[in-house]
């Protein structure tokens, strides 16, 4: 027998094995992948996570809105670890020119 043929017969072979597994996985059904849903439970006793998202929703609105500036300067505090007791410099409002008591000379 000829090497050539023998080669040929064999390429041959090869491709008609390939392409028959590749019919057969194409005519396999795919299993279904379920994604897992992850639920992230917040407890109810908490109101501040609900007043955020209805300040979020307010849009401009939420700038001028008292409870929503509460809202976040809760979570600032929450955020930054302060205790609703410490005094921060930064929180402490810089007092203007005019609410300083001009000084009494003598």
């Amino acid at each position: 027998m000829d090497t050539k043929l023998f080669a040929r017969i064999a390429a041959g072979a090869f491709v008609a094995v390939a392409l028959t597994m590749t019919v057969l996985t194409l005519r396999e059904e795919r299993e279904v992948v379920q994604s897992e849903v992850v639920t992230i439970h917040e407890p109810d006793s908490d109101p501040l996570p609900g007043q955020l998202k209805a300040c979020a929703a307010m849009g401009e609105l939420a700038l001028s809105a008292p409870d929503c500036r509460a809202a976040w300067a809760e979570q600032r505090q929450r955020f930054l670890g302060i205790e609703p007791g410490e005094a921060s410099s930064a929180a402490e409002p810089e007092q203007s020119p005019s609410d300083i008591p001009p000084a009494v000379e003598q």
